[in-house]
């Protein structure tokens, strides 16, 4: 069976810590037990292997038994956080999901069927190889969500080797690429993760310090805002050994501070997509944005200044888009990224680079100058069409406290002239009051127009 190999692990780590939840702490003995009443369960509810099961929750000792019982026993899971009706809805039809679970705060669960019949080829293949599921779905902030589906046999390879052992907060979300592999990183090493009910700065700086966090998985958006909290200045992280972050392109202000103030932690970038999985990787160094990626069972090559990649745990494709992938099986990730030796720079999506009078601006690149002023809370830079130049830059601006309008996007232009080539320079500056990362941590850029 699928899961065997970590059965067989969670055995040999009986009686150490598998989860803190709200305070509590739960063995990877409970864990065993646990599974063990959730598989039972699902035969009671008649959920036979092959059923798409819609899995709402969030990390919590419940909620990781009940999908590890339901890999176990081969069904297609659709995890989601908690989402407004509209967008679960959604979901739900696009996933044509046949059982609903739902995990409340309480960490108590409710099954529903609901009456549908799941039928597309990617399930039939998965049900003809006896495999588990895995269904994880886009953002949707330009349209309609898409459905990718994993073959999860195969995105579960790469933890049958044994690791490093680190206590992990789970921060990076349950339905989210880099939160599944949080997730099996640790339980594949007899790791301890650690819960938080809120991301905000202050709530996981202490539970870094109640719990001796090792490794915290965040976005650069998260990372911002922990500097400007100064909550690292509140509480003792002393235990932190990894601050690892991807998702969006690091800022390299955001970065140098992070490493003044972390100078016994090590930062390391990571790279994944939902399309092939979480890839290993290398910084060059704790204060650099240049990286390697890899690892067994992935290939990666670099065509026009546009990385792509070939995997092992590649998905089967989308239920409602077209196949992502080349004819010969390459994933085109849409990011540009520089080369040196071994190592590359990500630079941005290709998609948002700004086209002014002919001349490529990378949004990043102009955020990353505005960053280095004072005062400045966020930054999001994008295009806006215009007649004359096809396009010209733009940037919203949020800031750490109030200041005059007028003079603070003087200030911009002027900072910019100063440090960009003109065509970089933004045209339009707008000081803003909401956020402009999203739930995920993570700039919405698409959104800033």
């Amino acid at each position: 069976m699928v899961l065997d190999f970590l059965l067989e692990r969670f055995k040999e780590h009986a009686e150490k810590d598998f989860i803190v939840w709200k305070d509590g702490v739960y063995s990877y003995s409970w864990l065993l037990g646990k599974i063990e009443n959730w598989t039972r369960e699902i035969e009671t509810q008649n959920i036979s292997p092959g059923t798409v099961v819609f899995l709402e929750g969030d990390y919590s000792p419940n909620s990781i038994a009940l999908l590890l019982a339901l890999i176990q026993h081969r069904c297609i899971i659709a995890p989601i956080t908690v989402q407004n009706e509209e967008t679960k809805k959604q979901y739900r039809d696009i996933s044509q999901a046949e059982v609903s679970f739902f995990i409340n705060a309480d960490d108590d669960a409710a099954c529903t069927p609901l009456g549908s019949a799941a039928r597309h080829d990617f399930y039939t293949r998965l049900r003809t190889d006896g495999h588990p599921g895995l269904i994880l779905f886009s953002s949707g902030s330009t349209g309609e969500s898409k459905a990718a589906v994993h073959d999860f046999s195969r995105l579960l390879k790469k933890y049958h080797t044994r690791r490093h052992d680190l206590r992990t907060i789970t921060f990076l979300l349950y339905d989210h690429i880099g939160g599944v592999d949080t997730l099996f990183y640790s339980l594949s090493n007899g790791s301890c993760i650690i819960t938080v009910q809120d991301r905000s700065p202050d709530t996981v700086c202490r539970a870094i310090q109640e719990y001796g966090v090792q490794v915290l998985p965040v976005s650069p958006s998260f990372l911002n805002m922990l500097i400007l909290s100064e909550a690292y200045d509140r509480y003792d992280l002393g235990s932190l050994k990894y601050i690892t972050y991807g998702a969006e392109v690091m800022p390299e202000t955001t970065l140098k501070k992070c490493h003044e103030l972390f100078p016994a932690t090590t930062l390391l970038q990571k790279f994944g997509t939902t399309e092939v999985g979480t890839l290993r990787s290398k910084s060059k160094s704790s204060d650099s944005t240049w990286v390697k990626i890899g690892g067994e069972g992935y290939d990666v090559r670099i065509r026009e200044g546009i990385l792509e990649i070939k995997a092992e745990s590649a998905i089967l494709g989308y239920l409602n888009a077209p196949s992502p992938f080349t004819e010969d099986g390459w994933f085109i990730t849409g990011d540009l990224v520089e080369v040196d030796g071994d190592y590359m720079r990500i630079l941005g999506r290709k998609n948002e680079i700004i086209n002014v009078g002919g001349e490529k601006v990378n949004p990043a690149e102009v955020e990353n100058v505005i960053y280095e002023l004072d005062n400045v809370n966020e930054v999001g830079v994008y295009g806006e069409e215009n007649p004359i130049l096809g396009n010209i830059v733009c940037a919203k601006v949020s800031l750490i406290e109030p200041e005059d309008t007028k003079a603070f996007i003087k200030n911009v232009k002027a900072y910019c002239t100063s440090r960009l080539e003109r065509y970089k320079v933004p045209v339009k500056v707008a000081i803003v009051n909401e956020k402009l990362h999203s739930n995920r941590f993570k700039k919405m850029r698409r959104k800033l127009k």
